[in-house]
Order: structure tokens, then C-alpha cells, then sequence
């Protein structure tokens, strides 16, 4: 039996009488600070509002919003009623929008103004152009039929929306009976979070995911780090995504940890919050940890009061690791391995294992997971140092593709295991490392080649910061590699730099064809890269290096 049959509602106000004084919630920049009792306060009258509007038990609620104070309050207050919130990637743009609203079956839809460039208002104007004319809670939408509200997470009115103040004040003016004989009758296993796949290939699909699923999940997580309530965690990472609604406010909420989030994610901000909020815990990507790290004020901030964390979503350079660990104060931070089907975490390191279990592992599996290896021709498990598909099974697996009962069979056996699609490997210790993506396998003329050993070895290499490494089609191997690099700052490493750091280091099948240097990454709003759109990159990079070269030879031609 996991740690809790609790709902999200009954832990939080379990909290509530343990901390009630004690910081849950805070934003330095803005000055705002919630105690478990105050915040559970604000949830309940937001829960009470919601009802009032006509959302109830089972209603989809989508959340398209940064990380904003309310971005929670809706987390909890739909877990209390019983709703659904469906987390939206803050990138989406029109054409995804329209997608998942009519996928999820969205009954509610709560938004800010918008993110960077894109206007969220003007949006969903577009899309549902009838909120011109409609009252608030009267939505009658021909392209959404299910959609019947629009909130917005700010004090500004709209025409045809609500507003959150407007919902708190509903809220405000009704007592807590209905709402407490809704909590009595919900069940831990009770579908309460949807998340949305990140969509690195076919379209999203909506995983499912219980209160028992996701506050289980969170209590061993930040058991991992010996999280308490005398720890502070700052979480730069959205909370669209299970980074940071699972490992960050679960693992909070099962500890009595305060979270110290940003609204989004900024190196220079984030080590300001560190050092203002005396942070002990830091989670990011490796992307973020190595901006923070680059920054030229980094040496500027006091981060000692820092002890552990997560680096997660992609995998973690051994370098980076090292100077999280050294430069950070980090040295209990831990490495977590998952997807968002298992909730999301499947394997995590502690914070005493050695350092070469928490830079060339992704630790062992939590409590009450099962984890296999598998051959993915045969279906038979593998052993100790051979290669497979990661398969695991247990109370954090999702119920399953939101309407999509054919891909949910595709990922789920007959006996409850969700094949993770990652290519894995366990050691005599039963700590795993991941050695990629099956899809990712790059095969040059019938030899494999594992993208992540070559990036690690590139690592290596003086001048590079940062390195990717795909496969690129060709017409004699079928597949030769590709490495794109982001430089260092001050370096002017060449193509032909790296080319020659590769000669007689690795085998010559494995050195890098192809050698691109870019100052970014495509990535989801997660911070996962997308390996596709380099594959994609390097054709349109090849195609232009061809028609230079070509142009390059005719002016010779005539020149001579």
C-alpha cells in the first residue's frame, strides 16, 4: 500500500492543522505570501465559486496559464469538487488550443492575458467568437459545444468572462455544506489531473491521473530528498507539466515544504529568489542549470542555504552535475527519471548515494514501482547490462489516454505494464540508466549508435556548452550522425575542431558527418528538446551548405 488513500483536499487540510501558520506558498517578487490556512481558505472559496457557475464532479476545467499565484489555487479547488483541471502548454497557439479544448471536452477554460508574444485573450476570441455577445456562464459555442465558461485569472473584466475575483466572491457568499458532502463522496482514485503528452511526435493525448496517482507519487519524491517543513523549494519549472504540479507541489504538499515558485522561468530571477527566500532546494532541466550557471552575475548571489533538488526532463551532462553539486551547494541534489503516464516519476537517486550513481544514473525505483527491462521485439526481460525497453507497473501508472482506448492498449499491457518507449539498462545495484530513445537509435549501415554516448563524449570537448546529437538520413549508410552545438561564450570552435577532437578517440562509425552550431534548442514548454525538429534543421542546413558549395564552385569555374 502507497503512503496515502487520501484526496488531494483531505491531505491538503490535514496540512492546514499541522502548519497552519507556516508558509506554503511564496512569491518574492511579488511580495505574497500564503500559510497553509490562508491558502486552503482561498481554494475553498474558489471550490465554492466554481460550483456556483455549474462545475461540479467529473467537469473538465482547462488551466492555460504561466505559473501565477492562482495557477494552485485551481489545482486544489477542482480536486475538492471533484474536476478535472487539464493543464495547458503554455506555447500552444491557435490550431493546438482548438484541439485540446475539443479533445478534453472542456467544460471551463481559465486563462491569463497571454505569454510573450502570443495574446491568449485575442485567442480565444477567435475561436469562440461568440463570447462577444454571450453573459457570463451562458456560453453557447458552436465549434466547443461542451465549453460552457471562460474564466480570467486576473481582476480585469472582459466581455462573457468571469473573473477569479468575481468566483472568490461566490464563493465567499455560501456556506461549506455542499462542499463537504461533495469531498465526503470523492474517491482517491478518482481521475482529478489531466495532462496533456508534450507532442514531440502525433498529436497530444490526454493522460489521466488520480489523486491517488499523483500525491502518492509526490510523498516519495520528496521523500528522495529528505524534503520537511523546514525545507524551501524554488520551482522555475511550468506547472503545466509534471515537474512542476507533481514533483514540485505534491512533493511540497506531503511535506509540509514551502514552495517558492516563479512565474516563469528566468536565470538571473531565479537565483535572486534562492538567495531572498534562503531556498534549499532548486529543480530545473539541465538546460536551466546551465544557463544559471553561465549567467555573469552568478557569482553575485549567496545560494549556501542550498542543499538538494531535481534535475529531470532530458539527459543530465556529468559536468553540469558536478558544478550543480559544487557551484549550487547542491550536494544532495538528486536526478529523477519518469514520463507523465507513470505520474510521473518512476526512478530517482538519493541524496547519499555516491556521485557516480547520481551522475551516470537516474537512480533506483521508488517505493512500490515495479521496473523491468524488456527486449521490445520479444517481450522477454533482459539482464543485468543489457539494453531495452524501461517498462514499469504499480499505483503510479495513468488510467489511461483521455477517449483514446487504442493507444491506451498500445501502452499498457494485458498484465498493467506502461512501456516507457526509453531505452534502459540496470545495474547488480538496481540503479538504471537510460541509453535513449528506441526511436532515437541511430543505425549507420547496420551498427547502433547511442546518441547519449556520443553527446557525453563530446561534452567533454573545451568550448562546448551544450550538445545534441541525432540521426541524420544519408544515402549510402541510411543514417550518419549529427551534432549540434551551442558554443561556449568567447569560444570559436569550428566544424573541423570537432572533427579533429573526434579522430582517434571513438570509433570512426560513431564521429559526427555533421556538425551545426545554433544558440538554441528547439524545446517544448517543458524543456524537453525535440529531437525532430534538429533532424529537420539539419536537412534545411545541409541544403543551404549544398548550394553554397555549388555556388561556391561555379564562381570558381568562371573565375579560372
Amino acid at each position: 500500500m502507497p503512503y496515502t488513500d487520501k484526496t488531494i483536499g483531505t491531505f491538503l487540510e490535514q496540512q492546514v492543522q499541522r502548519f497552519p501558520d507556516h508558509d506554503f506558498i511564496v512569491y518574492p517578487d511579488r511580495g505574497l505570501r500564503f500559510s497553509f490556512s490562508e491558502f486552503n481558505d482561498r481554494v475553498d472559496r474558489l471550490a465554492k465559486g466554481l460550483l456556483a457557475i455549474g462545475i461540479g464532479k467529473g467537469d473538465h476545467v482547462g488551466i492555460w496559464a504561466t505559473n501565477v499565484p492562482d495557477w494552485t489555487t485551481f489545482m486544489f479547488a477542482t480536486a475538492k469538487i471533484g474536476a478535472v483541471l487539464v493543464t495547458i502548454n503554455t506555447h500552444y497557439r491557435s490550431f493546438e488550443l482548438e484541439y485540446l479544448v475539443k479533445q478534453a471536452d472542456l467544460k471551463a477554460l481559465a486563462l491569463i492575458d497571454g505569454f510573450r508574444d502570443h495574446d491568449y485573450l485575442q485567442t480565444i476570441n477567435e475561436l469562440v467568437p461568440e463570447l462577444a455577445t454571450c453573459q457570463r456562464g451562458d456560453l453557447q459555442s458552436a465549434r466547443f459545444p461542451a465549453l460552457k465558461n471562460i474564466i480570467f485569472i486576473g481582476q480585469e473584466k472582459h466581455r462573457g468572462l468571469f473573473t477569479t475575483r468575481e468566483l472568490l466572491l461566490l464563493g465567499g457568499q455560501s456556506d461549506n455544506r455542499q462542499l463537504r458532502r461533495i469531498q465526503a463522496d470523492l474517491s482517491p482514485h478518482d481521475v482529478i489531473n489531466m495532462q496533456y503528452t508534450s507532442g514531440t511526435t502525433g498529436f497530444p493525448k490526454g493522460v489521466m491521473l488520480s489523486h491517488f496517482n499523483i500525491l502518492n507519487n509526490g510523498y516519495f519524491i520528496g521523500e528522495r530528498q529528505k524534503f520537511s517543513e523546514h525545507d524551501r523549494l524554488c520551482l522555475p519549472v511550468p506547472l503545466f507539466h509534471c515537474f512542476g504540479c507533481v514533483l514540485g507541489v505534491m512533493a511540497a504538499l506531503t511535506h509540509g515544504t514551502t514552495l517558492v515558485p516563479l512565474e516563469q522561468f528566468d536565470p538571473l530571477l531565479t537565483l535572486a529568489a534562492v538567495q531572498k527566500e534562503n531556498c534549499t532546494a532548486l529543480y530545473g532541466v539541465p538546460t536551466m542549470f546551465i544557463a544559471e550557471l553561465a549567467h555573469p552575475m552568478f557569482d553575485l548571489f549567496d545560494l549556501s542555504s542550498l542543499r538538494t533538488g531535481i534535475m529531470a526532463g532530458s539527459p543530465c551532462p556529468e559536468e553540469t552535475m558536478r558544478q550543480v553539486m559544487e557551484k549550487m551547494h547542491c550536494t544532495d541534489i538528486t536526478i529523477a527519471y519518469g514520463l507523465t503516464e507513470a505520474s510521473p516519476v518512476i526512478t530517482q537517486t538519493r541524496t547519499d548515494d555516491t556521485v557516480a550513481q547520481r551522475t551516470g544514473t537516474v537512480g533506483a525505483a521508488l517505493p512500490q514501482v515495479e521496473v523491468k527491462i524488456v527486449d521490445p521485439e520479444t517481450g522477454q526481460e533482459v539482464g543485468v547490462g543489457e539494453r531495452g525497453e524501461l517498462c514499469c507497473r504499480g499505483y503510479n501508472v495513468m488510467k489511461g489516454y483521455y477517449n483514446m482506448p487504442d493507444q491506451t492498449a498500445e501502452t499498457i499491457d494485458a498484465d498493467g505494464w506502461l512501456h516507457s518507449g526509453d531505452q534502459a539498462e540496470v545495474d547488480t545495484d538496481g540503479y538504471f540508466r537510460i541509453t535513449g530513445r528506441i526511436k532515437d537509435m541511430i543505425i549507420r549501415g547496420g551498427e547502433n549508435i547511442y546518441p547519449r554516448e556520443i553527446e557525453e563524449f563530446l561534452y567533454t570537448m573545451e568550448g562546448v556548452l551544450d550538445v545534441q546529437v541525432v540521426g541524420i538520413p544519408d544515402a549510402k549508410y541510411g543514417e550518419v550522425v549529427g551534432a549540434f552545438i551551442i558554443r561556449k561564450a568567447g569560444s570559436d570552435i569550428t566544424e573541423e575542431d570537432v572533427i579533429d577532437f573526434t579522430r582517434n578517440r571513438i570509433a570512426p562509425y560513431k564521429k559526427p558527418k555533421h556538425v551545426f552550431f545554433i544558440d538554441a534548442y528547439p524545446m517544448t514548454a517543458s524543456g524537453k528538446i525535440q529531437k525532430y525538429k534538429l533532424r529537420d534543421m539539419a536537412r534545411d542546413l545541409q541544403s543551404i551548405n549544398s548550394e553554397l558549395f555549388e555556388k561556391t564552385e561555379t564562381e570558381t569555374e568562371l573565375s579560372t
